[in-house]
């Protein structure tokens, strides 16, 4: 674990030691910003929560998770640093932890860089802080989940825009398993076990179980699963490719 976090500590660096960072981080706070306050309606519901700021996270994440997580793998490959990374005395399980942990953290920082938007909310109104802690915490694990999955896409070509593009795509579908459309495709088999299954793989569904402040465990059982399923498929493409 120490030597994943000492790669997760280079990584951190790495992307601060750039412009793409802040602007990340902009991006995303403007954005935030915008549709909480114009198309969430913040004010206009008179209800103190955070439900117009959590519900368009996963929108936000859609588009801005991959720009993150398209770079992890695939600009090893393409500049043929990921050869001299398997050099070191470090294993692909730790390379592959380190680089998630590193964006997610960084994820985290943009995600905790919104506080004031819960700072006005409490001198507003009295909202429950337990269902907006709740929020922090799954809108935290959806961005991990679609990280995974941007690491995994990552980790399959040396295009950056390719992997962004498979990515968001991946976490799109993800994401609409769960709405009426897909649903109304899958009734047609008349099984409801497969019915269920599509609407249980929806971010949408268990994301926003969680915001509401309903604490069932298989929606955290179902964001940690992600993220360990492609972590894992990573580790394995990341093996097969640093050869290549």
């Amino acid at each position: 674990m120490s030597t994943s976090l000492a790669i997760a500590k280079r990584e951190l660096f790495a992307y601060f030691s750039t412009p793409l960072a802040y602007v990340f981080i902009v991006i995303f706070l403007a954005l935030a910003g915008a549709t909480t306050f114009f198309f969430g309606g913040f004010f206009q519901r008179g209800q103190a929560d955070l439900q117009a700021f959590f519900s368009f996270h996963p929108w936000l994440y859609l588009f801005l998770i991959p720009a993150v997580g398209m770079r992890l793998w695939a600009e090893e490959r393409k500049s043929g640093t990921i050869e001299l990374l398997m050099t070191l005395p470090v294993s692909t399980t730790q390379a592959v932890a380190g680089k998630f942990i590193a964006a997610w953290i960084f994820a985290g920082i943009a995600l905790a860089l919104t506080f004031p938007i819960w700072i006005t909310v409490n001198y507003l109104g009295s909202p429950d802080n337990g269902v907006i802690i709740a929020g922090y915490v799954a809108s935290f694990l959806m961005a991990g989940a679609f990280l995974a999955i941007g690491s995994f896409v990552s980790a399959l070509t040396r295009n950056q825009v390719i992997a962004f593009v498979i990515t968001a795509a991946v976490c799109f579908i993800f994401m609409m398993s769960g709405l009426e459309p897909v649903q109304s495709a899958f009734r047609g088999l008349d099984n409801a076990f497969i019915v269920d299954l599509v609407a249980s793989l929806s971010f949408l569904t268990n994301f926003d179980a969680i915001t509401r402040g309903v604490f069932d465990l298989r929606d955290f059982v179902y964001m940690a699963s992600v993220i360990g399923v492609f972590l894992f498929a990573n580790v394995v493409i990341v093996d097969l490719k640093k050869g290549s």
